[in-house]
């Protein structure tokens, strides 16, 4: 039955048939929504509040954007020829300049030099500065309109380095607990055809997801003692919009299908939404699929609603 099968053949184009040049034409691309969300897919952040060619004394930064759920900064370089020295003096002035923990330079082709200068630079450099190495290539099939994909050259062996760190390598009890639970749970959300991005599984208690704004996100948070997980919306800094929020409270609460706990919490900056799915006990993990089946249908729940509000 195959003998007969015919298939297409992937063939690459010219990036410079498709973006003559790198700050006109490919940052403006690449700046767009769903332009910046494949850039997203490929390194595992969430960028938002994308600027362009930002200043840093005389010389300009293609990209400077903010990783949703951490507040961190990204500056994004754009070079649609070989790696230079020149560009990698300059992504590392960018970074400096503009207070960068995450550093991702975006080539035609990495030359080897390069790729060992920014394996030396991850290797190296204090804990919360990583960088990333792509390839920006494109393949059409047929008569198919090209197709851009991100290649991923060098990166952060253990991104995301901002994470908490272990102290002399060795976990204790809750951080094991905690670790175990995030693994298990972004294979669950494999399984489940990936309905947010996965983050890296850590030792904290919390797990962050976009919401759409810099303003909030959702937080998934573990509260053993409680045995319980906290589902919740995370506002950073910003009273007036939590006000906003709660004189929608009764509308929310219906269209989620819960009644939630509103702390507006006066005596410090973030504010915060939140519901809490009873059943966490991690020396009984029995239940872990139907917990994070609830937590990942609340997660939604939440995204999907407020998301609307912001």
């Amino acid at each position: 039955m195959t003998e007969n099968l015919v298939l297409g053949r992937l063939r690459e184009v010219d990036i410079r048939s498709l973006w003559a040049h790198e700050q006109y034409d490919f940052s403006n691309w690449l700046s767009k929504k769903e332009n910046i969300e494949l850039l997203n897919e490929t390194v595992g952040l969430t960028l938002t509040e994308i600027d362009k060619e930002v200043y840093v004394g005389s010389y300009r930064c293609d990209l400077l954007a903010i990783d949703e759920t951490t507040g961190i900064k990204i500056i994004i370089e754009n070079q649609l020829d070989s790696t230079n020295h020149d560009h990698l003096g300059k992504i590392i002035t960018y970074a400096s300049g503009l207070d960068a923990n995450v550093i991702i330079w975006i080539v035609r082709e990495a030359r080897e030099e390069h790729k060992s200068a920014i394996e030396w630079l991850n290797n190296n450099m204090v804990k919360d500065i990583s960088f990333f190495l792509l390839e920006i290539k494109a393949y059409t099939i047929g008569d198919s309109l090209p197709a851009p994909m991100f290649k991923v050259i060098e990166k952060p062996n253990d991104f995301i380095k901002y994470s908490k760190t272990i102290k002399d390598g060795e976990l204790s009890k809750a951080e094991a607990e905690r670790l175990n639970f995030w693994t298990e749970f972004n294979q669950y959300l494999v399984n489940n055809g990936k309905p947010f991005n996965i983050r890296k599984a850590t030792t904290d208690h919390w797990y962050n997801i976009a919401v759409g704004t810099s303003e909030a996100h959702i937080s998934i948070t573990l509260v053993n003692k409680n045995r319980s997980i906290g589902v919740k919306l995370y506002i950073n800094d910003n009273k007036d919009l939590f006000d906003e929020l709660y004189a929608d409270k009764d509308e929310i609460e219906a269209k989620i299908g819960l009644t939630l706990e509103w702390q507006k919490l006066d005596d410090k900056k973030a504010s915060r939404i939140i519901s809490y799915i009873k059943g966490l006990n991690f020396n009984k993990k029995d239940n872990y699929p139907q917990l994070m089946g609830e937590t990942v249908n609340r997660a939604l729940k939440f995204r999907n609603v407020f998301s609307k509000y912001l």
